[in-house]
């Protein structure tokens, strides 16, 4: 009977020790910046794992030398990493500016279903009044986490829609930087895009231009942070 006992806990320890050995960790900061960055999705694409980085920008996921890491974020360039090793990684993602936006918005790829495309997630993230593995889970917290994240995509692609570089500057003249300055400043919410016409979009877009151009210059600029401050 002591065998078997110690058998079973040997076998607890090893599997243990082999799923911790799984286990990439690492974080993801925004390029020529130390601001980590939260919510960022991350996928595994040999082995289909999926998770988010947490409030410090932290991430930890399942995978193995050799996987590819594809790391998205609303607002970032999409990047890529090739897992040589499983030492911890930092990875750096570049801000998406309008033109890069737009060429991902006009591009040939159909709407995001993430319901079609992932479909384990909302099968994990539903809560069964008499399992507390289903309210408490790593998996079931986890699996609601990529859910808000898939619905707050969803929301942030309906507004690039009707908020884009191509409409906004038929209406005002900006271009370049000036044009990307003035979008990220006056940014609608999704509330306002979903409970507002193209007509009234036109109307905001006019007035969010006469306050842009009564802003004293220096503040019609967006401040970033350098990596040194």
């Amino acid at each position: 009977m002591k065998l078997k006992i110690i058998t079973l806990a040997l076998l607890v320890f090893i599997t243990g020790m082999a799923n911790a050995q799984n286990l990439l960790k690492g974080t993801v900061e925004e390029t020529g910046s130390t601001q980590r960055l939260t919510n960022v999705f991350i996928k595994d694409a040999t082995n289909n794992q999926l998770t988010l980085t947490d409030k410090n920008g932290n991430f930890v996921i399942k995978s193995a030398p050799s996987h590819l890491l594809i790391f998205n974020s609303p607002g970032y360039v999409s990047d890529t990493l090739y897992v040589v090793d499983m030492t911890p990684k930092k990875v750096k993602l570049q801000i998406l500016n309008i033109a890069l936006r737009e060429v991902k918005i006009n591009g040939t790829r159909t709407t995001f279903d993430p319901k079609e495309e992932y479909p384990e997630v909302y099968q994990k993230s539903k809560v069964y009044v008499l399992s507390p593995s289903s309210w408490f889970g790593k998996d079931s917290r986890d699996a609601r986490r990529l859910r808000r994240y898939f619905a707050m995509e969803q929301e942030e692609q309906q507004i690039d829609n009707v908020f884009n570089a191509a409409y906004v500057s038929s209406l005002v003249p900006l271009r370049g930087q000036d044009l990307e300055d003035f979008m990220t400043l006056y940014r609608p919410s999704y509330a306002f895009v979903h409970s507002n016409t193209s007509q009234t979009m036109a109307v905001y877009i006019a007035d969010s231009y006469k306050k842009f151009k009564a802003l004293p210059p220096d503040k019609r600029k967006l401040q970033r942070l350098n990596a040194d401050q």
